[in-house]
């Protein structure tokens, strides 16, 4: 295999670390997204050169995990990070090395880590270093550990939850026994960090193939692991697939028969994404017993509703479900999108009642946004006018 692998700029670096007398290769993701034929992002290099001597070839540079080995190299601007070559110690936490050994062999190097499709190094001249079989493995769509999977997972127990990911996002298999290995560790999942644990479940959630890692999540038993997870997933799996991560913590919340709270509260969500779990909740609650009025079409956004009507088609099997083009019309029907819309503003009402401004005038700005918003008046300056000056007579 040749090719012209890498950025510009990553190439450079690999050419100058070689050219300082060091070995340099391309690993990781990125060798493994160009063997599926995938656009190759995220550059990492690893090199016989340990952190020192790295900085010592190099203009600008940032120490981002020199103790692991990392350096970021700045290459025209492109931020580019360069590891050394390493082996590791007991993982006593389940996530990090206790320590690790900087070592001259890339296969030492490639052997530590999780997966043999990840386990894959390319030269700048494009040739594919692969001694444990992950270009075979690639193409038999399999997710198999290095070397012995126990071991692997008892280094680091994410590593579990990033195989049942890449079930999701490659739509892979994962071989019996990495498959069994999970099965006997999942409890160690227990040890990992919620953030890093959400980070997986927000990749795998807009992974071509979902459905597949939840019932991988079941079948090991990780699922039982997580901060939170639905008993069934049967309900979970006719929703996918999910049109964004926002839709898929939805999805996952109302099939699970959680509150938003509980699933922000477990996963520690944005705030974003919490008011879109609220909103989702709130309409599909409403939605069960009568149908959309105005007022919704105008509080809330197309999105909410999509997710709301999918998960009435997946779980209650409702046979009046709107299409998305059906909401839009609906919100586009409506006289105004928001109150910024309005033709008129609080000083208009001080010059019509020629009173002083004060709340009063908030609260006035409220009822002719509602009554604009249901027909009771246009927006226009002098509809809106006469609405006023009539109902704020009735009500002095």
């Amino acid at each position: 295999m040749t090719t012209i692998f890498g950025t510009a700029s990553s190439r450079e670096v690999i050419r100058t670390l070689e050219q300082a007398g060091y070995e340099a290769v391309f690993v990781g993701g990125a060798v493994r997204d160009y063997v599926l034929g995938k656009p190759a992002t995220d550059m990492d290099i690893a090199t016989s050169a340990e952190p020192d001597e790295v900085k010592a070839v190099f203009s600008t540079t940032f120490d981002v995990g020199i103790a692991h080995g990392t350096v970021l190299v700045l290459m025209h601007r492109e931020p580019i990070e360069v590891t050394t070559y390493r082996t590791e110690g007991t993982y006593s936490d389940n996530r990090r090395p206790d320590e690790v050994q900087f070592v001259k062999s890339l296969r030492e190097d490639l052997q530590r880590r999780d997966f043999t499709m990840n386990a894959l190094a390319m030269t700048i001249d494009g040739e594919l270093i692969d001694p444990f079989g992950g270009r075979n493995d690639l193409a038999q769509r399999v997710i198999r550990a290095v070397g012995n999977p126990e071991d692997r997972f008892k280094e680091d127990a994410l590593r579990m939850f990033r195989a049942i990911r890449f079930t999701a996002v490659l739509d892979f298999m994962i071989e019996p026994q990495t498959f069994e290995a999970i099965r006997n560790h999942a409890g160690r999942l227990r040890h990992i960090s919620v953030e890093r644990l959400k980070a997986e479940m927000d990749k795998l959630l807009i992974g071509v193939n979902p459905k597949a890692a939840f019932t991988a999540m079941q079948q090991t038993g990780l699922g039982s692991h997580l901060p939170l997870f639905p008993h069934d997933i049967d309900g979970l799996g006719r929703t996918v697939p999910f049109e964004s991560i926002l839709e898929g913590w939805a999805c996952f919340m109302i099939s699970g028969d959680f509150s938003p709270a509980a699933v922000a509260k477990a996963y520690k969500l944005s705030n974003v994404e919490k008011k879109f779990l609220m909103e989702v909740h709130a309409l599909y609650v409403k939605r069960k017993v009568q149908d959309y009025i105005v007022d919704d079409y105008y509080h809330y956004a197309s999105d909410v509703f999509q997710t709301v009507e999918k998960l009435r088609d997946a779980l209650d099997e409702a046979s009046d479900t709107l299409t998305s083009t059906e909401i839009e019309q609906q919100q586009q029907a409506l006289p105004i999108q928001s109150k910024e819309e309005l033709v008129v503003t609080g000083k208009d009402l001080i010059a019509w009642s020629g009173l002083a401004g004060g709340r009063w005038t908030g609260t006035w700005m409220k009822e002719i946004e509602q009554a604009v918003l249901h027909g009771l008046c246009n927006n226009d300056p002098n509809d809106i006018k006469d609405w006023f000056s009539r109902e704020y007579k009735r009500e002095k």
